[in-house]
Order: C-alpha cells, then structure tokens, then sequence
C-alpha cells in the first residue's frame, strides 16, 4: 500500500511522540538535553515535515505520563497535561524542569476519583484562550482571559460525557471532539456512565452539541486536514488499532466514514503503542 507523508506522520506519532519529554529538535544548537530514540521514516516526503537531521531530546521527566500538548506563542512555553497527577504542567526553554501552571485541571471533587483524572487534550480558541478536555469534570471548558472557567459541554442528550479526550478546532469557530471513557473509574464497566457508547461530537458555535459519530470503539486523537475537507480520528483500540477518515460536509457534518490508516501489524510488532 502506498503510504503517504500524513500516514508516515502518523506512525511517528504513535511510535515517538505520545511520551511526552520527547520533542523534535529543529536546529538548535548548544541545548544539553539527552537525546534517545528514533524517527521512523516510512516515506521520504516526511522529510518536508520534520528535517532529515531531527533528533528527539528529553525536555523534562519525572510525570506519571502526559498528554496534549499546546504551544503558547505570546509566552513561548508549553504547556501539557500529567493525568494521574491531575496537573497541568509548563515548561520553558531554559528552565531546568517542568512547573505546575494548573491544579486540580480535570478533576475539582473531593477525594480520589479515578486512575486518569486530569485534563487530556488542550488548544487553543482564535482568541488564545486555553481549552481543557477534563477527564475528570467529564467536560470541556475554556478559561476566560480573568482567570474564571466556562463550561463549553458536559451533557449530550441530557446524559453526562462519559470523559472527553481530544479536541480539535474548524475554522468558524466549532469544536470537534471525542469521548472515550478513559478518564471514568472502571473505564468502560463504570457505574457512572451515562452513555453506552464512545461518540465524536461538535459544539457548534451556539453551544449546541452534535452527535457526529458513535460506532468508533475509542475514539482518541482527532485533526483536520489543512483544507478542513477531512477529519481524521484515531481509534486507541488493541482489538482494532486505526485511523479513520470521515469527509466533512458543508454543513459541517460528516460522511464516508473509512479506514486511513490500519496499524494492526505494526502493533504486533510490539512496543509501539497505539493510535492517538
């Protein structure tokens, strides 16, 4: 099968880059940070992407394990979410470690609530307003330029989210995201779902969520093309580790819901994780 630059990018994510720790160094120079690990390249256009020189270097370590990263340009740092910590962290070139920026940041109840409480996947809104996937809220909220939170989506139907993983932005100002139960305790067997399946959604832009999708087993990571005419969403699932292509109609919705990218085999081969 031909396999194309966002596929061998894909592969890349889910080999490398889901450790948080590990970036790709452009063309620094005189950093001390350890580099470790490789850039598998399955087709050599990603060499427009990433620089065929690029090394990976660990920038901080110490987490539980980590999550949605989001680069903040006016403050030039980013920030990255620890789940089991429930914290969000910052990190800034030239620090010698990692700062708490945000805690509690998914879970604000008393109490242990479950293994992945934290929040999962940040971005920014067209106005640079951080937005929080909170496993443990089981939500979406943004925080306002003074500090105070909004809830963007918790409910779908009148049902709680089961917890919100991933989300991605299409021009005009709706969210696209998913919601695999993740962050719920006893994941899938929880008492406290509310929904008995994992859908992909949008907030439209009068706050009105959208079912778009509820077949994906685990649904996780979710990107649109550079034309907005594809979203794509990967399925973090052992049994059925892939990523699916949906076109995006003009109203927004989706169709043609396909495979892109099947990642079985290399799974079998071991210690490559999964889709996200």
């Amino acid at each position: 099968m031909q396999i194309t630059s966002f596929q061998a990018l894909a592969v890349l994510v889910m080999s490398s880059l889901v450790i948080f720790g590990a970036s790709v160094a452009w063309s620094q120079e005189g950093h001390k940070y350890p580099t470790f690990g490789k850039i598998t390249r399955l087709d050599p256009r990603l060499d427009k992407l990433i620089p065929a020189d690029a090394k990976i270097e660990k920038l901080a370590e110490g987490f539980e394990w980590t999550e949605g990263p989001v680069w903040i340009l006016d403050g030039k740092y980013v920030l990255f979410s620890d789940i089991p910590n429930n914290a969000i962290m910052k990190w800034k070139e030239g620090d010698t470690e990692a700062s708490v920026f945000l805690k509690p940041s998914g879970y604000t109840g008393e109490g242990d609530y479950s293994a992945e409480p934290g929040s999962n996947g940040l971005l920014l809104d067209d106005q640079g307003r951080l937005i929080l996937c909170q496993h443990g809220d089981r939500r979406l909220i943004r925080i306002e330029k003074d500090g105070s939170w909004t809830t963007l989506a918790d409910r779908y139907d009148g049902k709680r989210l089961n917890s919100p993983n991933d989300a991605a932005y299409k021009s005009g100002g709706e969210l696209y995201f998913t919601d695999p139960p993740y962050g719920l305790p006893d994941r899938f067997d929880s008492k406290l779902r509310e929904l008995n399946f994992c859908g992909v959604y949008r907030i439209r832009t009068d706050g009105t969520v959208e079912l778009l999708e509820r077949e994906m087993t685990r649904p996780n990571g979710i990107a649109f093309s550079p034309d907005q005419k594809t979203l794509y969403v990967a399925q973090s699932d052992g049994e059925a580790p892939i990523w699916r292509a949906f076109d995006v109609q003009s109203d927004g919705t989706l169709a043609n819901n396909r495979i892109f990218f099947d990642s079985t085999e290399l799974a079998k081969a071991g210690g490559l994780g999964g889709p996200d």
